[in-house]
């Protein structure tokens, strides 16, 4: 008894310290500092209404729309209690038929031009809110169509909404589809 009182002592004050104070601490710092991102990032409409987080992809599967990176929990589809990749190889037969599968669906969606990897391979997290800027050219002309847009104005939002590289040198440049697509809703024909 000697021995496990200071063990459950000490198990009771770090949880304390470490599982109250310190979380507490660092939560109330982040909301200072950075409000929009300890709050998750939140993209509102003019109305205050939530319409998602800019950190986690959206599903969109309208043609009218610039279809995201596909999950690996659900074909172009999003799940957040449920992230995480396939794990499936490169050589792996069904690996292989997803791939084409989402190679034939942008095809019979209208895309002729080279289909980037990012639009037919998920990502580790599944979860991602941005694709390459050739992913969002290679659908402009398929979006142009669904809405009645000229391409070129069009072509010319998707290259204002394109990120640079973090820090000017991690990653690359990318588009995050939620803020493209909220952006192409609100563009006047």
């Amino acid at each position: 008894m000697k021995e496990l009182k200071p063990a459950i002592l000490l198990f009771v004050v770090f949880t304390v310290i470490c599982g109250g104070i310190y979380p507490a601490i660092v939560t109330g710092i982040a909301s200072l500092l950075f409000p929009g991102q300890a709050g998750g990032s939140l993209v509102t409409s003019a109305g205050g209404q939530v319409l998602g987080s800019s950190l986690i992809g959206q599903p969109f599967t309208d043609a009218k729309y610039f279809w995201p990176r596909p999950s690996a929990t659900a074909e172009f589809s999003y799940d957040p209690m449920n992230s995480g990749g396939s794990n499936l190889g490169p050589t792996n037969p069904d690996f292989i038929k997803t791939v084409a599968a989402r190679v034939r669906t942008l095809r019979d969606a209208g895309s002729s031009a080279p289909i980037p990897v990012d639009l037919v391979e998920a990502s580790g997290s599944g979860l991602d809110p941005h694709i390459s800027t050739a992913a969002a050219e290679v659908q402009v002309a398929r979006v142009a169509a669904a809405r009645g847009m000229d391409e070129k104005s069009l072509a010319g939002l998707v290259a204002s909404h394109v990120e640079g590289r973090q820090l000017g040198v991690l990653g690359q440049d990318r588009v995050n589809v939620l803020l493209l697509n909220l952006a192409l809703d609100g563009m006047k024909k």
